[in-house]
């Protein structure tokens, strides 16, 4: 060996202490190694689908608020019949704020759509176009009537925060279609953040890679210090990643398994390839006038919710991932959300102005596009709210996570149809009652994913988007 001289029979000591040293070494590299490949890596049933997929890609809308089941898509007549009434039969009555008031019929009037006959209020006329292609859940349910928590439930399985959300399960399960771009892009309102915030689309204990990517819709520029600044030339900028990316080297090399400079690292390298793919996946200049009517973007009340769909289109149409789409924010006066407390009427109103025309354009182009054949659009808010009005006399609704409506579009379902049913009142699930672990497991269902098997070991236990829990709906699947 070079270095030191050896015979058959006898090793120079500095010889032996100079392979003892290296070999032990090498075995620490190696272990080393190993134990940064387990803590980066998916387990056994993740990195790939599990059986073939009905839909390649999603979108989520989410409807922050409470959006009120029985003034859109759950119809019921015997609140009309019962109008004024108080709400009997029921046992004791669950109220957020616990100030039951009676029973009240619907402001707008429902009519059936479509050649499939599905139940829709005036209050979504753009949307009531669209049910031929929509699977309605009319019997969902939630653990929680406070607005954080059941947020967090909607979009992480769990109502405490620091669980990693669907986009990021599915990231991590996945993988990306386009190394160009995010896998998992949030796109907020213009107007706020949900209630939450970032929680909502955070990796919590997966690897850091795979947090949601959060637009800033509210700018001209939707992705921050993107481009180069103007007095950095092309040679400098190059020169500073070359120095950034030696400084990033040595620091992985002196701290092994840090998961968060592994993704920080990452996400220089995605950023680069970003200057050239994201200019190009947000000018819309190349849409027809026709495509941004479809939209709503030639009104003011429309432009800001209507772009982000648009967005959301062209986003996975070049291989993003999973876009999640969020439609009002948590604060703001007067309320930019659904949270239809003082007034159902004006409220719901105002926010269906903003979101009918947009989703029901965005769905309409992915049809046209073919893009709905393999891909998955659902769309919830936290839970419903109460067929009774809050307080006596009062003329909004109150929290209600006993009973609402879900709904799903595209790849891999029963159109034109629904599952499950309210009762006569909207109050309580009366045939197959659905949780968000069942919503959640079906939508992974369909992406190819068996939520049982769609794990990560972490303090212990290997957890999952459904925790212990979930049923796939098949009864929803084509």
């Amino acid at each position: 060996m070079a270095g030191h001289t050896r015979t058959a029979n006898f090793i120079e000591r500095r010889g032996f202490l100079s392979d003892a040293s290296t070999g032990l070494a090498a075995i620490a590299l190696a272990w080393l190694l190993d134990r940064d490949a387990q803590a980066g890596r998916t387990t056994a049933s993740a990195r790939g689908s599990h059986f073939p997929p009905r839909a390649k890609r999603a979108i989520q809308i989410f409807s922050l608020g409470g959006v009120s089941h029985v003034d859109t898509f759950d119809y019921k007549p015997d609140l009309a019949k019962h109008h004024g009434k108080p709400l009997t039969g029921k046992g004791t009555l669950d109220t957020f704020f616990g100030k039951p008031g009676n029973l009240m019929k619907s402001p707008y009037a429902f009519r059936r759509r479509g050649q499939s006959g599905m139940w829709v209020s005036d209050l979504l006329p753009h949307l009531a176009g669209r049910v031929d292609d929509m699977t309605f859940i009319q019997s969902m349910f939630t653990k929680s009537s406070s607005h954080t928590p059941a947020t967090f439930q909607m979009n992480t399985g769990f109502t405490l925060n620091g669980f990693p959300c669907m986009g990021s399960w599915l990231s991590y399960g996945l993988g990306s279609l386009n190394q160009q771009l995010p896998t998992f892009v949030v796109l907020p309102d213009p107007r706020g953040l949900p209630a939450g915030g970032s929680n909502n689309w955070s990796q919590g204990f997966l690897p850091a890679e795979h947090q949601g990517t959060p637009f800033r819709t509210d700018t001209a520029e939707p992705v921050a210090n993107l481009r180069t600044p103007d007095g950095v030339s092309t040679k400098a900028r190059h020169a500073g990643m070359e120095l950034l990316g030696k400084l990033n080297q040595r620091f992985a090399e002196e701290n092994p398994g840090d998961s968060a400079l592994a993704a920080r690292v990452r996400s220089y390298e995605l950023a680069a390839r970003m200057q050239s793919s994201i200019p190009d996946a947000i000018d819309l200049g190349s849409e027809s006038e026709a495509t941004k009517r479809l939209y709503g973007l030639d009104n003011p009340v429309t432009a800001g919710f209507g772009r982000n769909c648009l967005l959301a289109r062209r986003l996975i149409e070049r291989g993003v991932r999973f876009v999640q789409l969020i439609n009002g924010g948590a604060f703001g006066s007067p309320r930019i959300n659904w949270d239809a407390h003082e007034d159902l009427k004006d409220n719901h109103g105002k926010q269906a102005a903003v979101f009918d025309l947009p989703v029901a354009g965005l769905l309409k182009d992915l049809k046209q596009r073919g893009l709905l054949d393999d891909t998955l659009v659902f769309w919830s808010s936290e839970f419903g709210r109460t067929p009774f009005t809050e307080g006596i006399n009062g003329k909004g609704r109150d929290h209600h996570n006993l009973v609402f409506t879900a709904w799903l579009a595209g790849a891999g379902l029963n159109k034109g149809t629904h599952y499950g049913a309210s009762d006569e009142f909207g109050y309580l699930p009366a045939e197959n009652p659905t949780t968000v672990y069942d919503f959640h497991a079906t939508i992974l269902h369909l992406l190819g994913l068996d939520h049982t098997k769609l794990t990560f070991y972490h303090n212990g236990i290997q957890r999952r988007l459904t925790d212990v829990h979930g049923h796939v709906i098949h009864d929803i699947l084509a």
